[in-house]
């Protein structure tokens, strides 16, 4: 099985874990075994965005413009003229 140090870890964040490991009735060592156990087993995010995912759909339709990129931008919303 592997091993790793972790350094520099925070006064803070090591009472934290302890009082978890208490809680649980586990060593620290073991409660951090479980924590890396759940975080690797959680759902990945999605790796696209919205927009992204939305042009992967429309991509065989035969629409070729370029959508400028909006990320950062202040939008303004439309004006309608009466």
């Amino acid at each position: 099985m592997a091993q790793f140090v972790v350094r520099n870890l925070e006064n803070s964040v090591k009472e934290r874990l302890r009082q978890r490991a208490r809680r649980h009735r586990r060593s620290m060592e073991d409660e951090v075994r479980e924590i890396l156990r759940n975080s690797v087993h959680e759902e990945e995010p999605a790796g696209d965005g919205l927009g992204s995912e939305i042009a992967a759909l429309f991509r065989k339709t035969g629409f070729e413009a370029d959508i400028p990129e909006v990320r950062g931008q202040t939008l303004k919303p439309p004006r309608f003229e009466e």
